[in-house]
């Protein structure tokens, strides 16, 4: 055998190790400054770092910058870059747990209604009800929403007996469509003058971020987050079979219950602080598989920092590509997300 067929016949080399956890904590340093260093006024990168010093520690850095400067870095972008690394990292995370379950490769969070359920949620606040809550009605509806439509799947689920994956995939499209259905009604018994609003929350959107609002998403992902790695042992095993996972004492159709429950509140949440940001869930998890190899150990975390810096450099995008307006980073996100499946069927092609 020649030495461009041995080559040709190795696997990818995986990354792990030290080396791979310090490159990707390299790479999301660089997303996270460059998303806050980019937009319609740039600020230099060492100005942003000094900024957030200075605040983590007072008196740390002498301030040589503008008042300006410091409103922009610590008051909108920084919290902005923050959610956009939550919602990525949360999505992502929630896409491989449900590929992992349903051994749908194209399985992501939206598949349950959820998204549906928050958008629902949203409209209702945007057009109906009016902000009783203040700034926090939004979010607190949308989440409502999803919640409403993740108990909605799983009781048709459990009622038509249909734990299996396809079945529950299948209860899940069903359920988005009749939602969906109710929220296009919303919108069209609705004030047609805040159409626009409604528009560009269904799209998806950061620019809500708040410093005092982020412990809610924070504390759902981690939380969240943390169960379903702790899990990954069992994921790894629903990926060979039912039959298989069932010989090794996982109870199934609980065990997969349990994740689309946890995948319906992680993804509830994002949803109610960003509104719909579809290809994420679906994406990421290709990609750090293709990385890190198919053991869910790894490919959660990857999954987690990889659609962390996803959407941060979508949200780069979508603030400068018409700056400096802000464009639904949802159309970034199904843009670039068209063009990888485009790529990833090809590359499967025969």
């Amino acid at each position: 055998m020649t030495d461009a067929a041995t080559t040709a016949s190795r696997p990818p080399k995986r990354l792990t190790g030290i080396g791979a956890v310090a490159a990707i904590v390299l790479a999301l340093l660089a997303s996270l400054s460059a998303a806050i260093s980019i937009g319609a006024v740039p600020v230099p990168t060492a100005t942003v770092w000094s900024v957030i010093i200075n605040r983590g520690v007072p008196g740390a850095v002498e301030p040589v910058w503008s008042i300006g400067q410091e409103a922009i870095v610590w008051e909108l972008r920084l919290p902005r870059a923050l959610l956009a690394m939550m919602v990525g990292a949360g999505l992502a995370m929630v896409g491989a747990s449900l590929q992992a379950v349903t051994r749908n490769p194209l399985a992501d969070p939206h598949l349950l209604g959820i998204s549906s359920g928050g958008a629902f949620g949203a409209i209702l606040a945007l057009l109906h009800t009016g902000l009783f809550l203040g700034l926090l009605t939004v979010p607190v509806l949308a989440f409502l929403g999803a919640l409403g439509a993740t108990i909605l799947v799983l009781g048709v689920a459990r009622l038509a007996d249909a734990a299996s994956a396809d079945r529950l995939v299948l209860t899940g499209v069903a359920v988005s469509f009749i939602i969906m259905a109710g929220a296009n009604i919303l919108i069209f018994l609705g004030d047609p003058r805040a159409s626009h609003t409604v528009v560009f929350w269904m799209l998806g959107g950061l620019g809500l971020a708040q410093w005092a609002q982020l412990a809610y998403p924070l504390a759902i992902l981690l939380a969240c987050g943390f169960w379903l790695w702790w899990r990954a042992g069992d994921l790894n095993a629903m990926t060979v079979g039912d039959e298989t996972a069932a010989s090794l004492g996982i109870p199934v159709g609980r065990f997969r219950l349990a994740v689309f429950a946890t995948g319906a509140l992680i993804t509830g949440v994002m949803v109610a602080f960003s509104g719909i940001i579809g290809f994420v869930g679906l994406m990421v998890p290709h990609i750090a598989r293709m990385i890190v190899g198919g053991d869910n150990r790894r490919v959660l975390p990857a999954s987690a920092f990889g659609g962390a810096i996803f959407l941060l450099w979508a949200d780069i995008a979508a603030r400068t590509i018409l700056r400096p307006e802000d464009i639904p980073i949802g159309i970034v996100t199904g843009l670039v997300g068209g063009v990888f499946f485009v790529w990833l069927l090809w590359r499967r092609r025969g």
